[in-house]
């Protein structure tokens, strides 16, 4: 009989990985009549000693998806969900620990937010879903180091002045008036990694460094006047770099939301900055990491895939 578990030909297997993916789970946590929500979207991703499963099917080290999904609700019972990153951080601790194949696991957590609604009848217990951004945190462990990543993502902003562009370079395709007021909106993704890597450190307040980084980075988009998008880019992140000590790098993916005059001549009117057309599509996209002085950039590129 020949043996198929590993191909005949020069051919190997590369990186990999497997798990549940958006695991959607709501903990509702009852203080008396007072309710406080945490609804996540949990996707787990484990790799290891796996190359059997790839060569011929053999399942033996394999834990199944399911199985993981089953891990995250039973955790979410279990050990609570004080905060998106300290939730990641047990699962990641537990399917390393618990299973001997398994040498790293990465969990991405989106978190949706709820506000609660005031009203006069009995009880804390209605809700609003927010709808400012998506807060976002992946972690990865090997069983002897951690790597944790936060952030958010579709978050839009505007400044309707303090804001200019020009001085660019001009060739003979440039039609792009300069402009010396102009509105400047962006949906920021931001990526931020924590200089906390081990179990020895202490661990951040996850809680209070999001809100925090996210009230940083706000402040500097409204108080930067700006005469590019990257300038103001740099400034959010090196605002939160300046402020937040555990964290080392912040990566941004600024989409240019424009908003062009429009020409309102034809009719007899003055556009004196105060009627736009917001246009969807094409826009400027500006991507770029702010780091500590001598910290290394460690986040991907495109962290719309993080």
């Amino acid at each position: 009989m020949t043996d198929n578990s590993r191909p005949a030909r020069p051919v190997i297997l590369g990186q990999n990985q497997y798990g549940k993916a958006e695991n959607r789970v709501v903990k509702i946590t009852r203080d008396g009549a007072t309710h406080h929500i945490k609804d996540l979207n949990v996707s787990v991703a484990l790799s290891g000693d796996m190359d059997e499963v790839h060569y011929s099917g053999s399942n033996a080290n394999v834990l199944p998806t399911d199985t993981t999904k089953n891990t995250v609700y039973a955790f979410a019972k279990e050990h609570g969900i004080e905060s998106a990153e300290q939730f990641g951080i047990h699962l990641a601790r537990h399917f390393v620990t618990s299973q001997e194949p398994i040498r790293t696991a990465r969990i991405r957590i989106e978190e949706y937010a709820w506000e609660r609604i005031e009203h006069s009848g009995k009880g804390a217990h209605s809700f609003v879903r927010k709808g400012q951004e998506t807060r976002l945190t992946q972690m990865t462990y090997d069983g002897e180091s951690w790597e944790v990543v936060s952030g958010l993502k579709d978050l839009v902003v505007m400044n309707s002045t303090d804001s200019e562009f020009w001085g660019y370079v001009k060739d003979k395709y440039t039609t792009l008036p300069e402009a010396y007021d102009r509105v400047l909106a962006t949906q920021v993704s931001a990526r931020w990694r924590f200089n906390w890597s081990d179990d020895e450190q202490e661990m951040p307040d996850w809680e209070q460094s999001y809100e925090q980084a996210k009230k940083d980075m706000l402040q500097a988009f409204a108080e930067t006047y700006s005469l590019s998008l990257q300038q103001t880019l740099y400034q959010m992140g090196a605002r939160i770099i300046d402020s937040r000590s555990e964290i080392d790098e912040v990566r941004f993916s600024l989409p240019n939301k424009h908003h062009f005059l429009v020409d309102l001549e034809p009719f007899g009117l003055k556009n004196d900055n105060e009627v736009y057309f917001a246009a969807d599509r094409p826009y400027g996209l500006i991507e770029a990491t702010v780091l500590r002085d001598g910290c290394e950039a460690k986040i991907p590129v495109d962290v719309t895939n993080l």
